[in-house]
């Protein structure tokens, strides 16, 4: 398990983007599993919608490629984790994109990534996000570790 503190040592983003509350498991270059508290005190809701407030689908991806970047940086051997604070994690594409429910204030969004490929500094992933065990969004996501 890993809090916001472990996760903002990991992370570059900061407040209002960062978008993972906590990690409940990591298999090293296989998955991981992490959740975000969605709240009806973030920024986005002041636009998205007044009176009807739906969590952005773009925010879901761009959550779940947030533990996707966990999850890459965590499956780094330990010398290379040294250097984490020296490299970013650029997303190439988002493929087979689909939101199936809405997200609202109140729900606890679950990021579940699988490793599809890992090659070197190239890794594709299959995310998925939960509220309550239905699945709201699904994508592939492909991405690669760089220096900043």
């Amino acid at each position: 398990m890993m809090d916001v503190v472990q996760i903002q040592k990991i992370l570059p983003h900061r407040y209002p983007f960062l978008l993972v509350d906590r990690v409940m498991e990591v298999k090293n270059g296989e998955s991981i599993e992490a959740y975000k508290n969605v709240s009806i005190s973030e920024p986005v809701f002041e636009g998205h919608f007044p009176g009807h407030p739906i969590y952005p689908g773009v925010m879901i991806i761009e959550g779940m490629a947030q533990a996707g970047g966990i999850l890459a940086f965590e499956s780094m051997s330990g010398e290379e984790q040294d250097d984490t604070e020296d490299k970013v994690v650029y997303f190439m594409s988002i493929d087979k994109c689909k939101f199936r429910h809405p997200v609202r204030p109140g729900d606890r969004l679950v990021y579940k990534l699988d490793v599809l490929k890992h090659k070197g500094a190239i890794w594709v992933l299959e995310g998925k996000a939960y509220v309550e065990d239905k699945l709201v969004a699904e994508a592939e996501l492909k991405a690669m570790i760089v220096d900043k």
